[in-house]
């Protein structure tokens, strides 16, 4: 059975846009991902490590644990041996406490996440697993409770598809816009609604099942 982490924040946790509550799994798009991958006949098993407020690699100046770098290498160590790791990082790189970061520095907190989980300390022989980086949605014009929060991050993520892009290019592994089935919420300008949880899992059950096939291939 293939074993696939989710690394991710609350787009991927699956908070109810401008509420505190949370989406069931199999609203959430890892369980409408593992639904469909499971029809299509991968044994398959998501895990999600999904925390609100993570960035790529900076703090949150409030709440402690925010950065994605620490311990991913031990998150690594807990689940393997894994066939892919999930990275869907990168909106919380705009918050207010991050005026200086534009879409080139979060990709760089990209990068170093993807360095971080090919030199993880995993035991002898359990393979190095492949990565797909998740760029999510542009972040809209934030409201609500977010808005203070998210003050002119929709300026400073201009170009973030691009640059995850290309970082991926860079670093050989595999990448998908978010942005080509999904929007933000209309509700915060941030988060996922039921439905665009629903469209990108699905669309991601044609980008994780051919990679799930080629690990497989190489093991055999």
């Amino acid at each position: 059975m293939h074993h696939v982490l989710v690394y991710a924040d609350s787009l991927t946790w699956g908070i109810v846009p401008n509420t505190r509550k949370r989406f069931p799994f199999e609203e959430r798009w890892p369980g409408v991902l593992e639904n469909k991958l499971h029809e299509l006949r991968h044994r398959v098993r998501l895990t999600e490590d999904c925390l609100n407020g993570r960035r790529t690699v900076w703090e949150d100046p409030f709440k402690p644990g925010r950065n994605g770098l620490v311990g991913l290498a031990q998150c690594m160590e807990k689940h393997s041996p894994l066939s892919l790791v999930i990275l869907l990082l990168g909106t919380n790189d705009f918050q207010f406490s991050h005026p200086h970061n534009n879409a080139w520095s979060a990709a760089q907190g990209i990068a170093a996440l993807v360095n971080e989980i090919r030199k993880a300390p995993i035991e002898p022989g359990m393979p190095v697993p492949p990565i797909l980086v998740i760029c999510p949605p542009p972040i809209r014009s934030p409201r609500g409770v977010l808005a203070e929060k998210f003050s002119g991050a929709e300026q400073r993520c201009t170009g973030l598809a691009d640059a995850y892009r290309a970082a991926c290019a860079d670093m050989d592994c595999h990448f998908f816009d978010a942005a080509t089935v999904t929007t933000s919420s209309r509700v915060d300008g941030i988060h996922l609604d039921a439905k665009q949880h629903l469209a990108l899992g699905s669309a991601l059950a044609d980008v994780v099942g051919p990679i799930l096939a080629e690990t497989l291939n190489r093991v055999l």
